[in-house]
């Protein structure tokens, strides 16, 4: 796994007594974590090399003369490399060390009472007063506490930024990380009218079933599987169609639910087109994720069509680059500002010869959904 850290931005303030420091925005995955001074990252990493030693990168050093204007994007730049050269190095060491740093790390932030609508798959939604330092852990053991949805059967869900375009197309944006924090990322997003939504986490259907004796977890799949068939993520046949209407006027959720497992990309996650490499450069490709396969429709530059289904099984390995432009180094920067791309490649048995296919997308979830589709093979 590796994380990408990026400091796009950072802003000059004024100090309560008319000195000046300087606040840098420090964005993970794309999105806003948190907003620290260069004495308070000192301050951690000094805290870091007690516990870790070594491990740990050399900090940027001190300007002990007036910071030029060459010298401020300077010191940005070596914090954000600081900043991922320590991820790669403390992820190298075990995911608790990674996650201890993490938490060190929201420190930064904060914290003050404040209220965060989940939203259903239904559209309703869920408001909770919580501290802004609130992890995305904490944040989903309190909503699921207020849905009733048993301990147990909490792993089974998670927090997700979702949009919904005004031309009816339902994007699932990223999955929220366990360490991060929802609501600080949301205010970063305003402008692109993302809602936190949780939805279940899981790409096999079949684990459907471990749910089925929790009302909550009931309702919650139900919710998400109209949902889904309303956004055409699941197709059914104008007999699937008729069957789930008399299904739904009995209110009969626990046989709904028998019918979609039935249907194509049923517990499939459809990510937003993107464009790959195969099986010639220019493709565009619409792809769905699941049950150990990543399904494409996949369109030729001659506009013909190709069905094509990668089966994790035949892949031997796996690389995802995150690539910003440019445009990060705008003011006030948004989500979709960013430019952000993920080159996504895997080294896949086609027809018993080895070859590279490369996909590219803006669409955070596409690495995640990735990541949990391959170690799940």
């Amino acid at each position: 796994m590796k994380m990408h850290f990026s400091i796009p931005v950072s802003e000059q303030l004024l100090e309560k007594f008319g000195g000046r420091y300087v606040l840098y925005s420090v964005y993970l995955e794309g999105f806003l974590f948190c907003k620290v001074r260069y004495s308070q990252l000192h301050h951690w990493n000094d805290q870091l090399r007690r516990i870790f030693g070594s491990t740990v990168p050399a900090f940027p050093p001190k300007f002990y003369l007036a910071m030029t204007k060459s010298m401020a994007d300077e010191r940005r730049s070596q914090l954000e490399q600081y900043l991922q050269s320590g991820t790669e190095s403390l992820l190298s060491l075990g995911g608790w060390v990674f996650n201890s740093w993490i938490e060190q790390l929201n420190m930064f932030i904060q914290t003050q009472s404040a209220s965060l609508d989940v939203y259903l798959a239904d559209g309703r939604n869920v408001r909770l007063d919580i501290q802004t330092s609130d992890t995305a852990e904490r944040v989903l053991e309190v909503v699921s506490y207020k849905m009733g949805l048993s301990r147990e059967l909490i792993g089974y869900f998670s927090l997700f930024f979702i949009q919904d375009h005004s031309n009816g197309v339902l994007s699932v944006v990223k999955k929220v990380a366990e360490f991060e924090l929802p609501y600080v990322s949301l205010q970063s997003m305003k402008e692109s009218d993302c809602k936190i939504g949780i939805r279940k986490w899981y790409l096999d259907p079949s684990l459907d079933k471990m749910l089925m004796d929790c009302r909550a977890s009931v309702n919650l799949l139900y919710m998400q599987a109209l949902r889904e068939i309303e956004k055409n993520w699941v197709r059914l046949t104008d007999g699937q169609m008729q069957k789930l209407e008399s299904l739904q006027k009995a209110a009969n959720k626990m046989k709904v639910l028998e019918l979609v497992q039935e249907v194509q990309h049923y517990g499939y996650i459809q990510l937003d087109p993107c464009t790959c490499d195969y099986p010639e450069v220019g493709c565009s490709a619409a792809v769905h994720v699941g049950n150990n396969e990543i399904s494409c429709c996949i369109k030729l530059p001659s506009n013909q069509t190709k069905e094509v289904s990668f089966k994790i099984n035949r892949v031997r390995c796996w690389q995802v680059t995150f690539l910003v432009s440019t445009l990060l180094t705008l003011q006030l920067p948004k989500y979709f500002r960013h430019e952000q791309t993920l080159e996504f490649r895997f080294e896949y048995n086609d027809s018993d010869s080895w070859r590279w296919i490369v996909f590219y997308t803006k669409q955070v979830s596409f690495r995640a959904v990735k990541k949990k589709a391959f170690d799940e093979k």
